[in-house]
């Protein structure tokens, strides 16, 4: 089974261990073959955040050069906007509902244009993560690193290490293919 079925096989849940295996299993990639805008979507496994990024209207992330990356995009009425990850309530994870979090959409929306920025706040690094060279993204005012590997040309598959949760959380980025993507 190649990779990108792999993960299609995995669907929209699964386990830590199934996400780890296919993750292992993956190369990893220069930062430059970020370069661009994802559209992402989380990978259930039993993690607090759990649909919460979706429920609040998460686009994904831009990669600009290895100094500038957009870790968090939304998607509002006005079009793909960055948000500082400073202002994301990580606290609520596990417990708010995510039920309770969609229901609150209209007032985040309301709210995103006071946690909207310009400025990167994010860098890229190569990092050597469960045995592999790879990319990685550190925040910058946040205890959080992504790692990604490649799943194919225009399909990661990445990994968050946040430290006030011991389990990880998994998510995918898919290639912006629209031409106004930056």
């Amino acid at each position: 089974m190649t990779p990108t079925e792999h993960l299609a096989a995995l669907g929209a849940a699964c386990t830590t261990e199934q996400a780890f295996a296919l993750f292992d299993r993956l190369p990893g990639l220069p930062p430059g073959e970020l370069r661009g805008r994802w559209k992402g979507r989380e990978l259930a496994t039993g993690h607090p955040m759990d649909g919460l990024l979706e429920a609040t209207g998460w686009y994904g992330k831009q990669f600009d050069d290895e100094e500038s990356v957009h870790p968090l995009l939304f998607s509002t009425a006005g079009g793909i906007v960055a948000v500082d990850p400073r202002w994301a309530p990580m606290g609520i994870a596990g417990r708010v509902p995510t039920s309770a979090v969609a229901r609150a959409r209209p007032a985040i929306d309301v709210l995103r244009p006071l946690l909207r920025t310009r400025r990167h706040r994010a860098r890229l690094r190569e990092v050597h993560h469960r045995g592999v060279v790879t990319t990685a993204m550190v925040y910058d005012h946040l205890p959080i690193i992504d790692t990604f590997r490649r799943v194919d040309a225009d399909t990661v598959f990445g990994v968050m290490d946040l430290r006030t949760h011991p389990q990880p959380y998994f998510f995918v980025l898919e290639r912006d293919t629209d031409p106004a993507a930056a």
